[in-house]
């Protein structure tokens, strides 16, 4: 499955998962190309909202442009959104990042699988009221 494909079908299947519990989601078309910052996933349940880059990979490693993520932290802070990274490998569920917990090297932001499982959290966390 080509890289566009393959992200455009984690786009939706997140949706998926965050309409079936009970969060209005929406996937932003052409997140990433668009002249002006936006994620590619906004959702909220009336007490909250977060915009959320996502990312999925067969690799080992997804690497994320640093300035992806800063025009996401943009766009949040004038959205009144929290910004998370939600990154799926393949046959692995769901792990969502804060933004400034991500793994920085020279012009990327590196996530692992294991780096992933210690520090993120799954989906049902990211959902919880109690974050």
């Amino acid at each position: 499955m080509k890289g566009k494909t393959k992200g455009s079908n984690a786009e939706r299947e997140l949706i998926h998962l965050f309409w079936s519990n009970g969060w209005a989601p929406i996937r932003v078309a052409g997140s990433g190309s668009a002249p002006i910052p936006n994620p590619d996933v906004i959702a909220g349940n009336g007490l909250r909202r977060v915009a959320v880059e996502a990312k999925s990979s067969g690799k080992s490693a997804i690497y994320i442009e640093k300035n992806g993520i800063k025009e996401l932290e943009r766009f949040c802070l004038l959205f009144g959104a929290e910004p998370w990274v939600g990154v799926r490998f393949n046959k692995e569920k769901w792990y969502f990042l804060k933004t400034n917990e991500l793994n920085e090297s020279d012009k990327n932001f590196v996530i692992s699988l294991n780096f992933a499982k210690e520090k993120g959290v799954l989906f049902e966390t990211l959902i919880s009221n109690d974050k």
